[in-house]
């Protein structure tokens, strides 16, 4: 059986190292052109990181493709590849919520490679403060997720700061119940994040109604606690498990299957269109009859569709909102610049958070 088996996988093998011989030559001939590269962008000073042309590399490479890589599957190798040449070319540094094992980590790693540079921070606050400072080019912080909503501290720094987005990210919310062993004997309370414990509330419920529910600043500290005292269970990530030492006691204990996260990318230079882009936005409106139908009239006057819109108390002490809206198109496209420049006019305030390509 062995013999059969390895005579018949022998010749496929030859075939895919004389492949793998042809595609490491490759891949440092694209490394040693993507050097290059560097050196012309240093002589002009532009930035080495580009998400628009990632994203125009990554679609080109999508649509040349026949299979049977799917276009996930492309896109995954060639954002290490395009990561490593960056690597090459700079040392970029990206801050995110900390500490090690957290999901804004994990989101990190997928958008940028794993050739960047993690900055943990203790919070979202320090995420923002830390690019703003210049201790990291870029900032990962999460948005909303789809069960639990909107992000509200990552809406007012928004609002609040100088950085736009260049980025999101999609990512898929995976979580487990984490204790020491693996077993719930001794166990008396559960940590995680509170949009974590809101996420997994009626498994908990459940499951282990007797145990305290208690909020952490991160599913990462929450497992680094159950690192370090067998009392406590920690709900979040195979990353984090690994990382501290876990063991699952239960896998995949999120209320909704298909629960995911959206991540945005923070930085200071604007980003250029890539051809599938996304404009994020900040408005209020005068507090009149009609006020927020005549601020939307326009998008639908210009054909620009609008694929988010959110409210937001403005804490002024009155009834008024800001509404975070997206919009599809870059800034720079002919309808959404039209478009921006009308609800410039009609809006008590505006302020433009970005423009990006959209994620997949």
């Amino acid at each position: 059986m062995d013999d059969e088996l390895n005579l018949r996988l022998k010749p496929l093998r030859e075939r895919i190292d004389a492949l793998d011989t042809q595609l490491i030559a490759l891949l440092n001939q694209r490394a040693a052109i993507a050097l290059e590269v560097g050196e012309v962008k240093k002589h002009f000073n532009a930035p080495v990181f580009r998400p628009e042309r990632e994203q125009q590399v990554i679609t080109r490479l999508q649509d040349l493709s026949d299979g049977p890589l799917a276009g996930q599957h492309i896109s995954a190798i060639w954002r290490e590849i395009m990561a490593a040449s960056r690597a090459l070319e700079k040392n970029i540094r990206a801050a995110y919520l900390g500490p090690v094992g957290t999901y804004s980590e994990q989101a990190m790693h997928a958008y940028f490679g794993l050739s960047i540079e993690g900055l943990p921070c203790p919070s979202i606050d320090e995420v923002f403060r830390s690019v703003e400072a210049g201790a990291a080019e870029f900032g990962v912080v999460p948005v909303e997720n789809s069960t639990e909503g909107a992000v509200s501290r990552t809406l007012d720094l928004l609002l609040q700061s100088q950085l736009v987005i260049g980025g999101e990210l999609a990512l898929p919310i995976h979580h487990n119940l984490l204790t020491l062993n693996g077993g719930l004997a001794g166990i008396t309370r559960v940590c995680a994040h509170a949009q974590a414990l809101a996420q997994c509330q009626r498994w908990l419920a459940t499951h282990v109604p007797h145990l305290e529910c208690q909020a952490m600043s991160s599913n990462a500290e929450a497992a680094r606690l159950a690192a370090n005292d067998p009392t406590v269970a920690a709900i979040a990530g195979d990353r984090a498990a690994t990382y501290y030492g876990l063991q699952v006691a239960y896998a995949l204990i999120q209320d909704d299957p298909h629960n995911r996260t959206r991540f945005v990318m923070m930085g200071k230079e604007p980003v250029g269109i890539s051809g599938r882009d996304q404009t994020s936005l900040i408005v209020s409106v005068k507090n009149e009859p009609g006020a927020v139908f005549k601020l939307l009239e326009p998008l639908a006057r210009h054909g620009v569709s609008m694929t988010r819109f959110e409210s937001r108390p403005a804490r002024v002490g009155t009834w008024e909102y800001y509404f975070y809206i997206d919009v599809e198109g870059h800034r720079d496209d002919a309808p959404v610049s039209a478009t921006l420049a009308e609800l410039e006019k009609k809006a008590a305030f505006l302020k433009i958070l970005g423009s990006y390509p959209r994620a997949t």
